[in-house]
């Protein structure tokens, strides 16, 4: 028993003992965590340094577009081919992808050997052998009368401009062919396929091997952006948000970036972790100089790193008792699988023996122990230094998505991660232990990098398919300019119309006389109540002005309106509003005085003068009853009269245009129009009295409330609005009224993409074809959401963030979509607003008989205000519409209140100025 325990005793110092040796003459290949953590910021500048414009011809780690914008999402079908060059076999792969949920993919391959003479010789005999292949497995397998579409994976650095063109940069590995670099492999690939009469291929996407083992992987795990090999070669890729990608134009989306990280350090910048094996290593390859990172890391060196540190060794009389072999002395007689079988564990020793011997040596028990340390120490250096990149991806992944943890799965491939029994749990623990903060799932790619171009392929075809359909809905809110032209001519037809006593009746556009005769002259002073109904809140102001110094000062308080007050009782709604009154009058001290007030009321109103309205209908939500076709004046009175408390001086009723066009013609007296855009669209302008048939009296002018959102009540702008148009209508409270209000306000526009991507959804366009119930609600798409996701600072993942307040669970690419869907339903509003109002002001210019015409709009209303886009488009079109005009846009500050009080005191002193006549 004693003897049993000395031996294990012996057995456990030898290894000690050699361990310690081999540590000691290895000191420098044992990375530290700080070395590593350092590593990966290197890598990350690296990294940066490919992606900017400017500095990437200097990077060495070129972080190439791959034009690989999306991953499968599981609804690709049909069948593609695939070819797979880039190691010691060239394969050809047939794949059929089947959907109905299940991500079913079935292949069939062939391999073909590369000789060394094709993979060394010229480059036009290299694509005819491939081409060769291709057409010998089609011949095969009984697929020459098929068109097929094909993915071509290159596993060597290309400059691709898209997804089918990709220029060799250099050559890797072992491949040399003449005449191939700085050239498109796929246009030199379809030349050589044009030689085979009866092949019909389309080359539709070429993929490196990385890309194609991260689209393997992400085929049956969506959370997979990321894909690496470490194989013969070693490379990363991963998906990059556009708007960092300086080398590719457009900010939407992501977008896979071949890092070719192999390259990091043939700057000088590894030259501290560099020793002295990896020197004398680089010196006898194929590029010396180059590929520095890849000749720490790749199987295509870890023996030949073995095999060098063994000779030192044995040199140094560390090994062998100092003897030598030739076999020893010659390149490449150590390969990594070597490597691979002397760490197994348990076999280890016994393979570690054999392999000795085979290379004419003798090892003694110690030698073997010292060998398979090194080995672990060369590997273990393999694994630490792919893991130090691989955290630098992660960490740039999680910054993009502005995560405090990522959740993601990285692809894995190649020979050494898959037959060394220790590379992929050292890789691992060292990755987790590097970003604590990312949750990493590695899939082992099943199919490898072959099947991967196939996805990407299949993936393509998907995309374009769906782009299509995405685009034919696009169009129907995309408006011609002939379409924008008859849309003006219509307007003004309607115009005309509502301005004549014959027609006035049947006009879809009321123009209705306000009774508001002149603008602000600057003379106004005194203090005036304001009242403002015309939303969900309701307005009273204390208004002071001072003359001559066109000074105005507010004092105001809002007050809500409850769903049920606005649809129930028109005396309940009148009480509500003087309770709010009351209330103001207490909060300000004035309960005593009789002030002059103006009341903007934000409905259509027949007005047969200025201190009476008549209401036509309610719009905006609005259903109180008892209401329609009622003085609201006269109502405003009565609840006064009820509550018996105060007693005011109702000078006017006001529309809240009108009172946007005051505002902005007390600062600018070339102001004679009010446009509003925001929850309701609407326009009114100064118009000459002659042409006002309803109102008696030549001289002068007085300003007309168009009530344009009841344009088109009559079916004359049928042929522009869509089916999702309909749906909104036929929704809303007031079916078939109102219709231009609908295409154009803030009210409408976040139902109507509300429709649009229902309908997506159904065609399996959209967030997975899974339509959401809070995509079924009614509303909850409200316009301020276009605005937030149409901003241009905004980027996509935040984009996605505001879908899942909403809860739509989004892709990047489901995000690009509903913003384009936003940006066409908001651009059409904008141009159908500028069409309308180049229709009045061309009215304008023709009236006054003038050739060019200078005026100023006053504008008012949230989508003008806040949407990003809104307002330019707006100009543009007016622009385009009614080129002989001039036409200022000046921004409303408070036009229902200031307004209102600025019309009542105008009111005022004409009725001051009449009383002195």
């Amino acid at each position: 028993m004693f003897a049993v325990h000395l031996l294990a005793f012996y057995f456990t110092k030898l290894k000690e003992d050699q361990i310690k040796k081999v540590d000691r003459f290895l000191y420098h290949m044992r990375l530290s965590d700080e070395t590593l953590l350092d590593i990966m910021a290197r890598f990350q500048v690296e990294m940066e340094k490919g992606l900017g414009k400017d500095t990437n011809p200097t990077a060495t780690v070129k972080m190439l577009p791959t034009f690989v914008r999306a991953i499968p999402d599981g609804s690709e079908n049909g069948e593609f081919l695939s070819l797979d060059l880039g190691g010691s076999k060239f394969r050809v792969l047939k794949v059929q992808v089947s959907e109905e949920g299940k991500r079913n993919v079935q292949m069939e391959s062939q391999f073909y050997p590369m000789p060394n003479e094709i993979i060394r010789g010229n480059g036009s005999e290299l694509f005819d052998y491939v081409a060769d292949c291709l057409a010998d497995f089609m011949k095969t397998k009984d697929l020459q009368h098929k068109k097929l579409p094909l993915g071509f994976t290159f596993s060597f650095p290309c400059k691709q401009t898209k997804l089918e063109e990709g220029v060799l940069l250099s050559w890797t590995k072992k491949f040399k062919a003449r005449g191939v670099q700085d050239t498109d492999v796929v246009s030199r690939l379809t030349r050589a396929m044009k030689k085979h009469k009866d092949l019909d291929v389309d080359i539709l996407a070429l993929v490196n091997d990385t890309v194609g083992t991260m689209m393997t992987c992400a085929y049956d795990d969506p959370y997979c952006e990321v894909g690496v090999i470490i194989g013969t070669g070693t490379n990363a890729c991963y998906m990059e948000d556009m708007s960092n990608i300086d080398l590719v134009e457009g900010d939407e989306g992501r977008m896979c970036i071949n890092t070719e990280w192999g390259a990091f350090g043939d700057d000088g910048a590894l030259e501290d972790i560099r020793t002295e094996f990896d020197r004398e290593l680089d010196l006898g390859s194929l590029n010396p100089g180059k590929q520095l990172f890849e000749k720490m890391i790749s199987g295509l060196y870890l023996g030949e790193l073995v095999r060098l540190i063994l000779l030192k060794m044995a040199k140094a009389g560390l090994l062998f008792g100092g003897m030598k072999s030739s076999a020893l002395h010659t390149k490449g007689k150590i390969e990594t699988q070597h490597v691979a079988a002397m760490e197994k564990y348990k076999e280890g020793l016994g393979n570690t023996r054999e392999i000795l011997v085979d290379l004419g040596l003798e090892p003694s028990e110690a030698d073997c122990i010292a060998v398979q340390h090194v080995c672990t120490i060369v590997s273990f250096r393999s694994a630490n230094l792919c893991a130090a990149a691989l955290a630098a991806i992660l960490t740039r992944l999680r910054e993009n998505k502005k995560l405090a943890r990522l959740r993601t799965t990285v692809g894995m491939d190649g020979t050494l991660y898959k037959i060394h029994p220790q590379y992929p749990k050292r890789l691992h623990k060292v990755v987790r232990r590097l970003v604590p903060n990312c949750d990493v799932r590695f899939l082992l790619s099943e199919s490898g990098s072959t099947k991967g171009a196939a996805m990407v392929t299949a993936v393509a075809s998907r995309v374009q398919a769906q782009r299509k359909q995405i685009d034919e809905v696009l169009a129907l809110f995309q408006l011609t300019r002939e379409q924008l032209v008859g849309v003006q001519h219509k307007m003004r037809t309607e115009l005309e119309y509502g301005l004549k006593k014959k027609t006035q009746a049947l006009a879809t556009v009321k123009m209705l006389p306000t009774y508001v005769c002149g603008m602000p002259d600057g003379t106004e002073k005194g203090k005036f109540l304001a009242l403002d109904l015309g939303g969900t809140n309701f307005r009273v102001l204390l208004v002071k002005i001072r003359s001559g110094r066109r000074s105005v000062r507010m004092y105001n308080k809002i007050f809500a309106i409850p769903l049920e007050i606005m649809q129930g009782t028109g005396e309940e709604l009148f009480d509500h509003i003087v309770q709010c009154i009351a209330d103001f009058l207490d909060y300000m001290g004035l309960k005593g005085a009789r002030l002059p007030l103006g009341f903007t009321f934000s409905f259509p109103c027949r007005q047969m003068s200025i201190d009476k309205g008549t209401l036509i209908g309610w719009t905006k939500g609005f259903k109180a009853t008892d209401c329609e076709g009622e003085d609201v004046v006269d109502m405003l009175r009565e609840a006064i009269k009820r509550r018996n408390e105060f007693d005011l001086d109702i000078v006017a009723v006001v529309n809240d245009t009108v009172g946007t066009m005051m505002t902005c013609g007390y600062e600018d007296p070339n102001c004679e129009i009010g446009l509003i855009a925001g929850t309701g669209s609407n326009m009114c302008y100064m118009e000459e009295l002659r042409n006002i048939e309803l109102v008696d009296g030549d001289e002068g002018k007085m300003c007309i409330n168009t009530e344009w959102g009841g344009f088109g009540d009559n079916g004359c702008i049928e042929d522009i609005r869509t089916q999702y148009d309909k749906e909104v209508d036929e929704g809303s409270l007031n079916p078939g009224k109102q219709r231009y209000e609908k295409m154009t306000s803030g009210m409408y526009l976040g139902e109507i993409v509300r429709q649009i991507l229902i309908d997506l959804t159904k065609q399996g366009l959209l967030f997975r074809g899974q339509i959401s119930e809070r995509l079924r609600t009614r509303g909850i798409f409200e316009t301020k959401f276009l605005s937030q996701i149409e901003s241009d600072r905004l980027a996509l993942l935040q984009v996605r963030r505001i879908l899942q307040q909403l809860g739509l669970d989004s892709t990047c690419e489901d995000s690009i979509v509903v913003k384009e869907v936003c940006g066409a339903v908001s651009r059409r509003a904008a141009q159908l607003c500028g069409a309308g109002l180049a229709a009045i002001v061309e009215k304008r210019r023709e009236d006054q008989g003038l050739e060019h015409l200078k005026v100023t709009v006053g504008v008012d209303g949230t989508l003008y205000k806040l949407h990003p886009h809104f307002s330019r488009v707006l100009r543009e079109t007016v622009r385009a519409l009614a080129p002989q005009s001039d036409v200022a846009f000046m921004l409303s500050e408070d036009g229902s209140g200031k307004g209102a009080a600025l019309i009542t005191a105008v009111a005022k002193r004409t009725q001051q100025s009449r009383k002195e006549n």
